[in-house]
């Protein structure tokens, strides 16, 4: 390490101020506070100092999500081995090619087979994602001569866990340009975004390549249709026959996380691990993730009991609607966004509660649109100063009246 911090010591008057390569600071200053700790700090006595900086605070994150990562190669592998064995021939890609060549079998019950296979779909969006997201980043602080944040670590952590696993790299490259510039950069970078910026990349994909992301070419195996990999999501067949469609799912498995699904999203475990991680460091709101349960337990319980003859997806319990989906990932990891969440508790807990609220509502009404996660929060970002300005207006004139004698 002492060789290393030389290194880069030697190479700062090159990207200080009047060196050859003032413009790439920003880049020069990335790597230099990723890997050791700034070598300035505030001289001034009118600041709040924390030990909770923001590169603490994002690494925090990324270590949440490693549960969630790991359940990302982990199953990808396990549901494209489980396929095969099912009778669906071999996947004409690269992945089980490379398979092939690294003289790996298909056998879903081995775990190392699993995790290979997996990680080749899983390691190139991350790759893809990291290399233009973080070029735009760079590219954004060097026209603004400021330095490069945090931010973007766990956005590109994120990301690649909302998406399925055949996705092609090409628009891995586009929804996380979308993301980082439409989303992010263009209302001021990090800290001032309106949108999640992850979310905000899968809705553009989402929208713009509908069938890459859950119609035609939906990442699916043999349990639910005959190609063995492709078909309509566990979602999608709820809205044709309610609780009857998932009859041949287990509860026990859908929490564990071995069904098919974007790649991060299918384990509501490895969520709440997360969660733990994020309640006990204070990085993540519990009182987001609690009110967003309790919305969607509120409202699926209210469908239930109103229930319907023409909808059958009335009939979905509460409980099914907490373990499919990106539900139990959007309210662990989306929703407790600091930047685009309010920062009032009172907000939160409305935040949330609607958030919960409207994804049962989406999924459930709207059979077209069977997830739900990603919009509702969307959405509900949008509102989230609203609430703030409301909560704190509330505030104001409740002292008022307290100190009005």
């Amino acid at each position: 390490m002492r060789f290393l911090r030389a290194l880069l010591d030697k190479q700062a008057r090159l990207f200080e101020k009047g060196g050859k390569l003032e413009k790439l600071y920003p880049l020069y200053e990335a790597n230099d506070s990723f890997l050791f700790t700034p070598g300035h700090v505030t001289a001034g006595a009118s600041h709040v100092r924390d030990g909770l900086d923001v590169k603490r605070l994002m690494m925090t994150v990324v270590v949440a999500l490693a549960g969630c990562v790991y359940m990302a190669i982990y199953n990808t592998g396990y549901q494209a081995n489980l396929a095969i064995r099912a009778g669906a021939p071999v996947l004409d890609t690269w992945q089980s090619a490379a398979v092939v060549a690294l003289g790996m079998s298909f056998d879903p019950d081995q775990w190392l087979a699993c995790v290979i296979h997996g990680a080749l779909y899983y390691l190139p969006v991350l790759g893809v994602t990291f290399a233009v997201g973080g070029a735009w980043e760079a590219l954004f602080a060097i026209v603004r001569k400021h330095e490069i944040n945090e931010g973007f670590l766990v956005t590109g952590m994120l990301f690649p866990l909302i998406l399925p696993p055949t996705i092609p790299l090409w628009q891995v490259a586009l929804g996380i340009s979308f993301g980082v510039v439409i989303g992010k950069e263009i209302f001021g970078g990090t800290g001032m975004n309106v949108l999640n910026p992850a979310l905000t990349a899968r809705a553009f994909v989402f929208f713009a390549y509908p069938a890459n992301m859950s119609g035609d070419t939906a990442w699916i195996t043999a349990a639910t249709n005959t190609d063995g990999v492709s078909g309509a999501t566990w979602l999608a067949l709820t809205a044709l026959d309610g609780d009857q469609a998932l009859a041949g799912l287990d509860w026990g498995e859908a929490f564990m996380g071995f069904v098919p699904g974007s790649m991060g999203e299918t384990s509501a475990l490895a969520c709440l691990l997360g969660a733990a991680v994020l309640i006990i460091t204070q990085v993540g709101s519990w009182r987001i993730m609690l009110s967003v349960a309790l919305g969607t337990f509120v409202t699926a319980w209210f469908l239930n009991v109103v229930g319907s003859n023409t909808n059958p997806a009335f009939a979905i319990s509460p409980a099914w609607h907490f373990v499919l989906g990106g539900w139990a990932f959007g309210t662990v990891f989306m929703a407790t966004d600091p930047v685009s969440a309010p920062a009032s508790d009172l907000g939160r807990y409305l935040y949330g509660f609607l958030i919960g609220a409207l994804v049962v509502l989406i999924r459930v009404v709207n059979p077209a649109y069977p997830e739900g996660m990603m919009l509702s929060i969307l959405f509900m970002n949008l509102f989230a100063p609203v609430l703030d300005y409301f909560v704190v207006r509330s505030n104001v004139k409740r002292r008022k009246a307290r100190y009005a004698g």
